[in-house]
């Protein structure tokens, strides 16, 4: 199918052969399946010979230019990956009954119909000329075994999900090796550490979300083995990606050790093929995510692994160098589709609506896909618009045809109109994220998960929510949205109360899992319903349970050296945190990750917070211990007087002959101030009465 419409795109339009360009070209095909006779080993002559392939032949004649006919028993085949119309019975020449033909109109899933949804799927129209460029970094990806970046940019609805759709239905059937990864920053939970990489992780080892560590180790280990030969790598490589997946822990060393590690392991896999990385939804991710495959990029640099990132326009207001000086970067930015483009959308959509509805849909939805398949949805909702075969047409062509003015109000409208039970399960669900278990939302609905899957078939009828039925993903028998859009929308229409106890109950849910790779979920759920809870003793409550989670949610964070989102962790701890030795507690140990991953001053705010409540309370140990910390840091950014009037009266106040560790730490720090100057001599007192 595609190999037809591509060689009808050819140059020769002006069909002027003397002037270079080659005629236009008529290109029609004809598949048939059946037995035939192969002349094996044959050279410069036929292979292949019988009726079929005569028949086959004369049904590739009768087929209209741009199109292929298939038969009956290829359709039955095929049906599950792609999209058929009938073409009538064909006359051919040399039968003597019609045969039953059928008109091939696009691959809509890979091979055996994974991916395919019985919900409406518009023509993929507008974006060809960036489909062919993905097709193009692909290959050259692989022939010339060096990694590439793409980032596809757009706006919500523009089709970014649509176009990578297309290139892993491609991918599906080509012959030559490649590992499609796939994974999602999370809708809820943003900021949990390399979320979108464990998932890869995990569905190229065959984990999926329910494995508990015992099971999921040797599912890893197998993995590990079919790509890695050499049996010390493996011991180095296996432990630190078990630590991704949060099913072993992290072994000592720095951040640069465990992206080597990551790196090493997808480097392994593309010595036997080309690897691609879909990372979708960007933005949401955490900044180590966006350093790690900064890092792949070039660590990797010399092996074929295609990064494809799917992501709005602000992630360059996070990142503002992203992709920038890259030796093979390419973005894309995703316009709205023109005008002729979206009635041809419209047309392949729902044909048979009469050409003022569906000008008045184009012209509505400014470019943006999604607003007009939303539109077509909320139309068959309402009743509006009735189908008939593989038709559709209007109840009432006279009545009033109104739609909601933004693809915003256009989704909140088909919600509105949903039975308040109905409504009230997308709810549910949408406080869970993207996607969800139907054991999650048991537990937060309080409802089993018998009665409730029936209702979510029905809320997959009316195109809201998705199963996942991929055996290869992690997350096969989830459901999610159909589109991240209608989950924000729902989740915006629930109050602070209805939002606080389904956070609860989720979370509560996710702690019972005892998963630690949900530490960040889990965070995100109390802190969520705190935020949600009334003052008082509830509220109190609330913040005890988001503070454990948020400080074990942190330490994980850390465990992965992501110190910006264990900062981020910790700062969101103090936000819930009103005793003041635990503050300081928090504050002390936020102040080295916050150096690290954001500088002195991020550190220093913290430490001095935290010194200014210890000096008071009369802890001179844990004072001193700041103190000589916050030094630490002051000396590290030449801030040498500073440290030094710091140290200074906390060095005055240690008596005699009671040095203890932290008073050692003081005089230590002085010692290192002397040796910055240049004054050796002048340290050494200092390093003397520090050996305690």
């Amino acid at each position: 199918v595609e190999m037809v419409a591509t060689l009808g795109e050819g140059d020769g339009a002006s069909g002027d052969s003397a002037a270079g360009d080659p005629d236009p070209v008529d290109v029609r095909a004809a598949v048939m399946t059946g037995e035939v006779a192969v002349t094996v080993g044959a050279t410069g002559q036929g292979m292949v010979a019988g009726d079929l392939v005569n028949t086959c032949s004369r049904l590739q004649a009768a087929a209209a230019p741009g199109s292929v006919l298939v038969d009956e028993a290829t359709r039955r085949r095929s049906d599950q990956a792609i999209a058929f119309e009938e073409a009538g019975e064909q006359v051919l020449r040399g039968k003597r009954a019609p045969v039953p033909a059928w008109r091939a109109l696009r691959v809509v899933a890979e091979r055996g119909g994974i991916g395919r949804s019985d919900a409406l799927e518009p023509p993929f129209v507008g974006r060809h000329e960036e489909l062919r460029l993905l097709k193009d970094q692909l290959h050259a990806t692989g022939r010339e075994g060096r990694t590439r970046l793409i980032t596809i940019l757009g706006s919500p609805g523009v089709g970014k999900s649509r176009l990578v759709w297309e290139l892993q239905k491609y991918v599906d059937g080509v012959l030559e090796p490649i590992f499609w990864h796939q994974g999602r920053s999370p809708a809820y939970g943003e900021g949990i550490a390399y979320w979108a990489l464990g998932e890869m992780i995990r569905r190229r080892a065959g984990i999926t979300d329910s494995d508990d560590p015992e099971t999921a180790r040797p599912k890893l280990s197998e993995a590990v083995n079919r790509f890695v030969t050499d049996a010390a790598e493996r011991r180095w490589m296996e432990p630190r990606l078990g630590a991704l997946l949060a099913i072993a822990d992290a072994p000592a060393g720095e951040r640069e050790e465990l992206f080597a590690a990551w790196g090493r392991f997808l480097e392994r896999i593309a010595e036997q093929g080309t690897v691609v990385l879909v990372f979708e939804d960007l933005h949401r991710s955490d900044p180590g995510l966006l350093d790690f495959i900064e890092s792949l990029l070039e660590r990797s640099r010399a092996h074929p692994i295609l990064v494809v990132a799917l992501a709005r326009p602000e992630l360059l207001e996070r990142r503002p160098g992203w992709g920038v000086g890259g030796r093979a970067s390419i973005a894309l930015h995703l316009d709205p589709v023109q005008g002729s483009e979206m009635a041809a959308l419209l047309a392949g959509l729902v044909p048979g609506l009469p050409a003022q509805a569906l000008a008045q849909i184009a012209d509505r939805s400014e470019g943006v896909p999604l607003y007009a398949v939303e539109t077509v949805r909320m139309l068959i909702d309402d009743g509006r618009l009735i189908r008939e075969g593989d038709t559709f047409r209007l109840a009432d062509p006279a009545a009033p045809f109104a739609v909601p003015a933004s693809l915003h109000a256009l989704i909140a409208a088909r919600l509105d109109a949903l039975a308040q039970d109905d409504r009230s399960l997308l709810q549910d669900g949408a406080v869970l994220g993207r996607t969800f278990s139907l054991a999650a939302l048991a537990a937060v609905t309080s409802q089993d998960q018998g009665s409730l899957e029936p209702r979510l078939r029905v809320l997959a009828r009316k195109e809201l929510l998705a199963l996942d039925t991929d055996e290869r993903s992690p997350e096969l028998g989830q459901w999610g949205f159909v589109h991240g859009l209608v989950r924000e929308i729902a989740y915006g229409t629930l109050s602070k109360r209805a939002r606080r106890a389904r956070h609860l109950a989720a979370a509560r849910h996710f702690e019972a899992m005892g998963d630690e790779d949900l530490t960040g979920l889990l965070a995100s759920h109390y802190l969520d319903a705190y935020r949600a809870a009334p003052e008082g003793p509830e509220g109190d409550a609330v913040a005890i349970q988001a503070r454990l989670a948020l400080r074990a949610a942190a330490e994980r964070a850390l465990s992965l050296h992501a110190n910006v989102t264990a900062v981020e962790f910790f700062e969101q701890a103090l936000t819930v945190t009103s005793d003041p030795a635990e503050r300081a507690a928090i504050q002390l140990r936020a102040a080295e990750p916050a150096e690290m991953a954001l500088g002195t001053e991020a550190a220093e705010r913290h430490l001095r917070d935290a010194l200014a409540w210890l000096s008071a309370e009369g802890d001179p140990s844990a004072a001193a211990s700041a103190v000589a910390r916050l030094a630490r840091s002051l000396i590290a950014a030449s801030r040498l007087d500073e440290a030094r009037e710091l140290l200074e009266p906390a060095i005055e106040s240690i008596d005699d002959g009671e040095e203890t560790a932290a008073s050692a730490r003081l005089l230590n720090e002085m010692a290192r101030i002397h040796l910055f100057a240049g004054v050796a001599a002048d340290a050494l007192p200092h390093l003397e009465r520090g050996l305690v």
